[in-house]
């Protein structure tokens, strides 16, 4: 997965994003929806994190293919 890919997985995730805060927002949302609002905002946190990840590989001189991404334990972490 490059940059591009990552970015384009964001871009889609943001988009179902928008829908199901604009669905919670006038109180039409359904329990799966919430669910699914949740599982986003950690998917995103982890896309992120990779693309951070290649990015600091790249400036380095390293192979930003050498990034991974990481679980939700860990970047969910980060907020804390």
């Amino acid at each position: 997965m490059d940059d591009l890919d990552v970015l384009a997985r964001i871009n889609s995730l943001v988009d179902e994003e928008h829908d199901l805060l604009a669905r919670r927002t006038v109180g039409d949302a359904s329990t799966d929806e919430h669910e699914r609002l949740a599982r986003i905002e950690v998917e995103l946190d982890q896309c992120w994190d990779l693309l951070r990840q290649r990015r600091a590989r790249r400036a380095a001189g390293e192979d930003p293919d050498g990034a991974a991404p990481r679980g939700e334990h860990t970047v969910e972490q980060y907020k804390q």
